[in-house]
């Protein structure tokens, strides 16, 4: 039997492997480039992607809580309208009268700097009754003299707003108002007066995209008239989640543009300078042509947003400014150096009056801390920015992180790639952070940080996918005929076991069921099938659990190999050992056949090793991945000469060389039928650690008498022989070597003979 055609493998047999590999790797490439593709155009502006946004709402409040500066500003102080002061004042709003009062106390018993109002005064106060007296002089009292004259004199009195505009009167007072889009009957709600503006806006500026709104909620006239500014107090510029992380200073309304409460606080501490506008040409965001970079108030640069707004600079939770009770004050309970020369902004913590805001450091906020701290930030030039520049970083940033883990990632070991993940992320997290404090740049990094970890996932994905589509391939080729922890193995590498020719030295096994046509031809085709499965899968399953490779089924003949398609150092010791466990099972199959009434059987064993030549082999018809070469060739010789020495199990002195931990027969010196070279063959008995005394002195005596032979002592040799078969009869060695003997001593051999016999047959 020589050795032949292998088992069938077409897929990707004749492929250029850099080209395979190309093709493979395609997917990847396209999905990495895509996920780069994406968070490019996200950092540019032209498409945003909603769940990124979200991403980095949170980062920015994690990196904003963990610097927060956490101190008390004593500049600026908040009178709080709490519970406590509705409980002894009476609910909102109080009497004009005794919020005149207030200011008298606050000016001159205080000695304050600058007073803000973080509310509204939008309604006339009628509590005084003066309504109703000057109805009365109008109608029936009309005539009454005594009654004209007495509400002529308490009139001016009674005018609460009027009082209340008197007391503020010459006064660094700043009152408050809030902007609506609210309508009736279809047109916005205008009520009272808006301060004067900060600027007017000439034909350029009116370009910046400015926030606006189409109505408002202004003080009284009387009031407003009393003092010098307002600002607004509303944010039009809440986050999609609600919170407060931005603020806008400036706030058109046609071709004027107003200042925030806390802009006009700065202005009122800074002696009321005008605002001054930097504005940037070709500004890239969407459409916009003209945005905002910065504004100036008396000298302060404030960083802004292309529409003016700033991020809140928040110095903590609340509490980063000094609060006091408001009835405190109406009662003069609080130490006067608290308030002296302080800026004074009064507003609500009560939850009833409704300026409870949601912000990055706390959920539940006071709207008037909002604009101390914006205030503060502002004295302070601490105002955390973005200005254009930053985008284009940003994007550059992206381009070349997602260049690097998108070509250099799937080329790495995951240990490599775990750890420049990780060095990345420190990288972009330092910077992130280290600009943020040293130059107050407010850089958007949870972009960055989520594309490499899509690039990531999707190269984990894609070595997930390609090795199980490997695993697929390679159980799809091998699974058959290679023990699945092989192809588990090969899996691994799948790149390392290629279908090229090569040459290696290997083991090679041929195993076939003596006079199996015999036995053929007394079964019916059905029954014969069973016969040959029952035959061949346990075999099979001996020379998978050795590691071995099946080559082919040839009829009843099997033929396997050790060392390919995974290198085996040992592929000589695992080829024995399924020889003898071949044998093993044999003599099972023989007790069960026997029990079906089928004919027992009788198996013949051959292994060589040696160098083969293994690949997938063919033609372009039919192509096979097997072994082939001289090596192979003996290894069908050996198994054909089972039958004439007698015995199951035939190797070469090669394999018994290679596979040392097992106790060999040496059978005879032979030339096997197409080669010159003698060998030596061999009959493993076993491990030899498993052989007992008995067995090994046997052996030794026989090694003995072969020794005599070759030495033409014929009578000592004979006499041993002779001995042995008298021993075991049924050993066919033994009267192989005494009919020789026999013969050579009628037939004496040439002068150079050298105790090699020659098969003339397979």
């Amino acid at each position: 039997m020589l050795a032949g055609n292998g088992y069938h493998y077409s897929l990707g047999c004749c492929q250029n492997p850099a080209h395979s590999m190309k093709l493979k790797q395609f997917p990847r490439h396209l999905a990495n480039f895509l996920i780069v593709l994406a968070f490019l155009a996200h950092a540019s502006g032209n498409w945003r992607i909603p769940f990124v946004e979200d991403l980095e709402y949170i980062a920015y409040d994690a990196r904003l809580n963990l610097t927060l500066e956490n101190r008390v500003d004593p500049r600026i102080v908040i009178l709080d309208i709490d519970e406590k002061s509705l409980a002894q004042e009476g609910r909102w709003p109080w009497p004009r009268e005794r919020l005149a009062y207030m200011i008298d106390l606050l000016f001159d018993y205080y000695g304050i700097g600058l007073l803000a109002f973080d509310v509204v005064f939008s309604e006339r106060d009628e509590s005084s009754g003066l309504p109703l007296l000057q109805l009365l002089a109008e109608g029936p009292l009309a005539n009454n003299e005594q009654f004209i004259e007495q509400f002529f004199i308490m009139a001016p009195e009674l005018d609460y707003d009027a009082v209340f505009a008197r007391s503020l009167q010459g006064r660094n007072v700043v009152l408050g108002y809030f902007g609506t889009d609210d309508l009736i009957d279809g047109k916005p709600i205008r009520t009272g007066k808006l301060p004067e503006p900060a600027l007017v806006l000439d034909e350029r500026a009116q370009r910046i995209p400015f926030v606006s709104t189409a109505g408002y909620g202004a003080n009284l006239e009387v009031l407003q008239n009393a003092v010098p500014a307002g600002g607004y107090f509303h944010n039009p510029l809440v986050d999609r989640d609600g919170k407060f992380r931005r603020f806008p200073l400036l706030m058109r309304d046609g071709d004027k543009a107003y200042v925030s409460l806390a802009t006009q606080i700065v202005r009122s501490v800074l002696g009321n300078p005008p605002v001054k506008l930097e504005i940037a040409e070709g500004y890239a965001e969407g459409d916009v042509e003209y945005g905002l970079e910065a504004i100036d108030i008396g000298g302060i640069r404030v960083p802004v947003d292309y529409r003016g707004a700033v991020l809140v600079p928040y110095l903590g939770k609340q509490g980063s400014f000094k609060y006091v009770s408001l009835t405190e004050v109406l009662n003069a309970q609080v130490d006067p150096k608290v308030l002296e020369n302080a800026v004074v902004i009064i507003g609500t913590t009560a939850a009833g009056l409704l300026d409870l805001r949601s912000t990055p450091v706390q959920n539940v906020y006071p709207g008037v801390e909002i604009q101390a701290n914006i205030a503060s930030g502002i004295l302070d030039q601490r105002i955390k920015h973005r200005p254009a520049y930053i985008q284009g970083i940003e994007f550059v940033a992206i381009l070349l992180v997602g260049l690097v883990f998108s070509l250099l990632v799937p080329t790495l070991a995951p240990v490599f790639a775990v750890l420049l993940t990780i060095v990345t992320f420190s990288g972009v997290l330092y910077g992130s952070f280290y600009t943020w404090n040293e130059f107050n740049l407010a850089t958007e990094y949870a972009m960055l940080l989520v594309m490499v970890g899509f690039l990531i996932l999707s190269n984990l994905f894609f070595s997930f996918f390609l090795e199980q589509r490997d695993k697929r391939k390679l159980s799809g080729v091998f699974g058959h005929y290679v023990p699945p922890e092989l192809v588990e193995e090969m899996s691994e590498n799948p790149e390392s076991f290629g279908l090229e020719g090569e040459s290696r030295e290997m083991s090679v096994l041929f195993s076939d069921v003596r006079g199996f046509t015999t036995i053929s031809e007394g079964l019916e085709p059905t029954e014969l099938t069973r016969v040959i499965n029952e035959i061949l899968t346990p075999m099979t399953g001996v020379i998978h659990a050795n590691r071995g490779t099946i080559d082919k089924y040839m009829g009843d003949a099997i033929m396997a190999f050790w060392g390919a398609p995974v290198h085996d150092e040992e592929h000589a010791a695992h080829a024995v050992r399924a020889g003898l466990d071949i044998l093993k099972v044999t003599e099972l199959l023989r007790e069960g056949f026997v029990s079906k009434g089928w004919p027992p059987i009788q198996v013949g064993v051959g292994v060589n090793t040696g160098t083969m030549s293994v690949g997938n082999m063919g033609s372009e018809f039919r192509m096979a991945y097997t072994v082939m070469g001289d090596a192979v060739n003996l290894g069908s010789r050996l198994e054909g000469l089972t039958k004439q020495y007698g015995v199951n199990f035939i190797v070469s002195e090669s394999t018994a060389r290679a596979a040392s931990n097992f106790t060999y027969r040496e059978l005879d010196c032979v030339r096997v039928k197409g080669k010159d070279e003698p060998v030596i063959i061999l009959e493993p008995l076993g491990i030899t650690a498993e052989l007992d005394e008995a067995s090994m002195e046997e052996l030794e005596i026989y090694h003995e008498a072969i020794v005599r032979y070759r030495e033409q002592d014929w009578l000592h040799a004979h006499n041993v022989f002779r001995k042995l078969r008298k021993a075991h009869p049924d050993e066919m060695i033994y009267e192989i070597y005494i009919e020789r003997i026999e013969h050579f001593r009628e037939n004496p051999p040439d002068d150079d003979w050298d105790g090699v016999y020659t098969h003339t047959s397979k």
